[in-house]
């Protein structure tokens, strides 16, 4: 197993900001690099153990996807090879396959979610109200049922240590005003919809998916961070999904599991990993990428 990524370190640029999973470097006022690292966060806590490969994968997943839905929605990638911005002495190798050049961008405080299926919160949500952030749906729904079609859920972008929130599409606008809301809504859903169909013809079923948008100085919007990830995704393997069961996934919902056995109350500090539990979360990201890209 490689050695794993679990802080970079970039000397000569600066640091803006280190995420759950990605770090942010200022290469000037218009540009970021930002480097997919192996951390694995579970609950909105970052685990001390990482994933090997984890942030190349991710890096390589977003760029195929960023690439197909270049016709959907302008994305936040310059087409800068990382080479040429890394500063002198950097070992290019370890950063070139999970790092991108960005544009920078004003990030907008939603986390845009599209959801296929009824699983994860919103399967709570539907248990305690029949509905999904203010979303009516069908009576009697099992767990992991397909919805009767997508469905826009947004939520609250937390700070590090905190949770996400699910919030109605009546407060995103609250928040952000309507005109973005609609704009950021219409596009989460023709980027999930676009993504079911590829992911179907390789014999997976996206239940659910997360985006995040920004804004650039002229008022443009950009989809930015990742796209179609096992970070932001759940993968389900088509021929195992059955109602009623949670089906066997391609992304962190195996960590998620392991979690829920432990007696861990979900805030930081987060327990440490097993190796086989490591392993097995590679080897679903890797069989994620494989299937999907190959």
């Amino acid at each position: 197993m490689s050695l794993a990524l679990h802080q970079s370190s970039l000397p000569g640029l600066d640091l803006v900001h280190r995420g759950k999973v990605r770090d942010v470097y200022a290469l000037d006022r218009q540009r970021l690099l930002i480097v997919a690292s192996d951390r694995l966060s579970a609950f909105d806590v970052v685990l001390p153990d990482a994933i090997p490969g984890k942030g190349e994968i991710l890096t390589r997943l977003s760029n195929f996807w960023f690439q197909r839905t270049a016709g959907i929605v302008a994305n936040h990638l310059t087409g800068e090879r990382v080479d040429d911005v890394l500063p002198a002495g950097v070992d290019a190798a370890a950063y070139r396959e999970r790092s991108v050049v960005g544009k920078r961008l004003r990030i907008v405080p939603i986390e845009a979610i599209a959801r296929g299926y009824l699983i994860g919160s919103g399967w709570k949500d539907y248990q305690a109200t029949g509905q999904v952030c203010g979303i009516n749906l069908p009576p009697g729904l099992p767990l992991a049922a397909q919805l009767p079609e997508p469905v826009f859920t947004p939520s609250t972008k937390a700070a590090a240590g905190e949770h996400d929130a699910n919030i109605s599409f009546d407060d995103m606008v609250a928040r952000i005003g309507g005109e973005l809301a609609e704009r950021i809504r219409d596009l989460t859903l023709a980027v999930y919809r676009h993504a079911v169909d590829h992911a179907a013809s390789r014999g997976l079923l996206i239940a659910d998916t997360k985006l995040e948008f920004g804004l650039d100085e002229a008022g443009n919007l950009f989809v930015a961070d990742e796209m179609l990830t096992p970070d932001s995704s759940r993968f389900w393997l088509a021929e195992g999904w059955q109602p009623g069961r949670n089906p066997p996934s391609f992304d962190k919902q195996f960590v998620r599991d392991y979690l829920e056995t432990l007696d861990w109350d979900k805030t930081a500090p987060g327990p440490r990993l097993p190796a086989e539990v490591i392993a097995g979360t590679a080897a679903r990201y890797r069989e994620a990428l494989e299937r999907l890209i190959a």
